[in-house]
């Protein structure tokens, strides 16, 4: 079956840096929409960064545009979001997305979500 395993998250002060890892398994991804979202205590999951397995073609939210990069690695099927300059409003769980039949990629619902993760917790002290 389909497992998405994230890895990479923990504590780190404002202005740092981490890096996130989704490791996918179970089918081809090829034909699938690669994301992030986050959930903050209290708040919506909401979308965060997105990648097109084939092609390579990239989407952010405008929140973390500039300061997050999401990318791909097809041979070992992993997907990574590099997340620089950390400000502690990034603070929450972390999950690894994959959709085949995404609409507008940058309106990505969680509902509409074939596959998630279990979450890796980011916290970002001031």
């Amino acid at each position: 079956q389909v497992q998405l395993v994230e890895s990479g998250g923990g504590l780190v002060q404002a202005g740092g840096s981490l890096r996130l890892r989704c490791a996918a398994s179970g089918r081809t991804f090829s034909m699938y929409v690669m994301g992030w979202f986050r959930q903050a205590p209290g708040k919506e999951r909401e979308f965060v960064a997105a990648i097109r397995w084939s092609g390579g073609n990239t989407y952010y939210a405008d929140s973390v545009k500039g300061r997050f990069t999401i990318s791909r690695d097809g041979a070992k099927n992993m997907v990574y979001l590099q997340m620089n300059s950390l400000k502690p409003e990034d603070t929450a769980v972390y999950y690894c997305a994959a959709d085949r039949a995404v609409g507008s990629i940058l309106e990505w619902q969680p509902y509409e979500t074939d596959y998630w993760g279990q979450g890796t917790q980011v916290t970002v002290s001031s």
